[in-house]
């Protein structure tokens, strides 16, 4: 019982601990980062200015 729940549980470390998926880890990151910089870059389009300042 015991050899069975032993290949069952690196089985599952395996597929968690290994290079590739650190490399999607790593992937996944700098596309986030990516994405996060181009949209705090972009400039607020003055329909939204005008609408925020009514607000105001």
């Amino acid at each position: 019982m015991s050899d069975g729940n032993k290949s069952k549980r690196s089985a599952k470390g395996s597929s968690q601990s290994g290079a590739d998926g650190k490399g999607a880890d790593r992937d996944v990151g700098h596309a986030l980062r990516s994405v996060y910089s181009k949209t705090v870059s972009e400039e607020i389009p003055s329909e939204l200015l005008d609408l925020l300042g009514k607000l105001s």
